[in-house]
This record gives C-alpha cells, sequence and structure tokens, in this order.
C-alpha cells in the first residue's frame, strides 16, 4: 500500500537523529546485525520484496511487515539520489566507543585505524571488507565521521557487523600498534599478536606525526619500486588478508 505523506513526515522527522541506509544491500545488512530500523521505504514493494525472495529469503517476512511504498518521486524528495534498488532506510547509528570496545586481549582479530583519512568511498570500503574478514572494529581519526551517508552506501550497511567510531589518537585502545609506512619493515616478516590495532595513513598525506610517534613498529606492504602507492581500502585488505592467512586451516570469521 502506497503511503507517501506520512511517510515523508514521519522522515524528516527522524532524519536528524537517524543514519541513511541508501539501498537494499544496506538495509538487509542492517538488519541482519541487528539496527533498529525505525522506518524503511521502497519505490516498489514487490519489487523490494522479490530482491529479499532471492537475496535475503531470512528477511522476507521481516520487510513485508515493515517496508512502506511511496512513489519514486516521493522517495527522490527524501534521499536525494536513491539507489538503483529503489529502497531507503533510516536506522538508529552505533558508533564504537573506546572505553565499550574488548581489552587487547579479548580481540583476536586486528582493529583497523584509519589516520585522518579524506574519501568517504574509501572508509565505506574498508568497513566492509573488515566486516568479511571479521576484523575486531575499523576506528578513524581526524573530520571524517565515519557514519556519514556515503561512508554507509559504500558499506553495503555492515557498519553494524562491527565496531566503527571516530577518536583521537590518545584515546585509541591499548593493544600493539602497527603502522602501514613504506619506511617500515616487510609485512610478510611479521605476525600479528592478538589485540593487535593495524594503522593506515590518509590518501595523500600518509600517517600523522601523532600516530606515528605512538606506533610500536612501522610495517610496509610489499610494493614494485616506481610505483608510489596502493588505494587504501586495497592496503587494508592486503594486511587483513596478511593476519587471515596465517589462521589455522577452516578458521571462519566471526
Amino acid at each position: 500500500m502506497t503511503e507517501p505523506a506520512p511517510a515523508a513526515e514521519r522522515w524528516r522527522l527522524l532524519a536528524e537523529r537517524h543514519v541513511l541506509l541508501d539501498g537494499f544491500h544496506a538495509l538487509k545488512h542492517a538488519l541482519r546485525f541487528g539496527a533498529e530500523v525505525p522506518l524503511a521505504l521502497a519505490a516498489s514493494r514487490a519489487t523490494a520484496l522479490e530482491l529479499a525472495e532471492r537475496l535475503a529469503p531470512d528477511l522476507v517476512d521481516r520487510l513485508a511487515g515493515s517496508l512502506v511504498e511511496v512513489t519514486p518521486q516521493a522517495l527522490r524528495g527524501l534521499v536525494g539520489r536513491p539507489h538503483p534498488t529503489g529502497v531507503a532506510a533510516l536506522a538508529v547509528p552505533a558508533p564504537a566507543r573506546p572505553a565499550g570496545l574488548p581489552p587487547a586481549a579479548e580481540r583476536p582479530a586486528p582493529l583497523v585505524v584509519l589516520d585522518e583519512p579524506r574519501q568517504l568511498g574509501n572508509v565505506g570500503a574498508v568497513v566492509r571488507l573488515a566486516a568479511g574478514v571479521g576484523a575486531a572494529g575499523v576506528l578513524t581519526t581526524g573530520t571524517v565521521d565515519p557514519w556519514h551517508p556515503a561512508v554507509l552506501r559504500a558499506s553495503a550497511g555492515l557498519h553494524y557487523a562491527l565496531p566503527v567510531g571516530r577518536v583521537t589518537v590518545p584515546e585509541l585502545p591499548a593493544g600493539p600498534l602497527f603502522a602501514l609506512d613504506p619506511a617500515g619493515d616487510d609485512l610478510r616478516g611479521l605476525s600479528l599478536p592478538p589485540g593487535s590495532l593495524l594503522a593506515f595513513g590518509s590518501e595523500r598525506a600518509g600517517l600523522t606525526d601523532a600516530l606515528r610517534a605512538q606506533a610500536d613498529a612501522l610495517v610496509a606492504l610489499p610494493m614494485r619500486p616506481a610505483v608510489s602507492s596502493y588505494n587504501l581500502a586495497t592496503s587494508v585488505a592486503m594486511a587483513l588478508y596478511h593476519w587471515l592467512a596465517a589462521q589455522p586451516p577452516g578458521a571462519a570469521p566471526e
């Protein structure tokens, strides 16, 4: 049933204190990992539920009872640039706080630290791959909001699969801090202990002086001479795969 006016009014009331889940996949992942979603809209309920039947059968009943159909024009007016799936939702944010993270001894997987990143899409891509690998969380320093709508769009809603938040360098949780830097030792010779933090500098400037000073060790990714750098998300993927490859065969991310 189409309910454009009341849905639009509710959306505007909720939007200031909720985050945007842009697209079916973002909504799917957020629901699977426990997000509180007070309002979900679809330009076509039938199309959205057909997607759910194919891609998320575990959520069909829940979506059938909660999706509100609005016109494509109404959705565009609320979201601005609707996702091709024609689905958008609002969710309660769950930003990580350093004091709420498990201590190092209870973090078998590395915690990813993005030091003053600049590109929102890169931050979202890092959250998505960190969730898939089973990293302990993703923390950012600097001014970029890791819960920005563009970051959530790039993460496909996987912010709810692991802790994601913004901190200052002095607030970083305890644990061995390995910072990625071209001047460091080759990562392939490193065994990451439990509770490790893997820190990556910004796309252009690299590590800040503050984080470099706090690092326990500098490590480098292998790279062909004359190639200046990797993409940020690619660098994180390589480092996390190095950790994952050292795990016992058959061990699955949690």
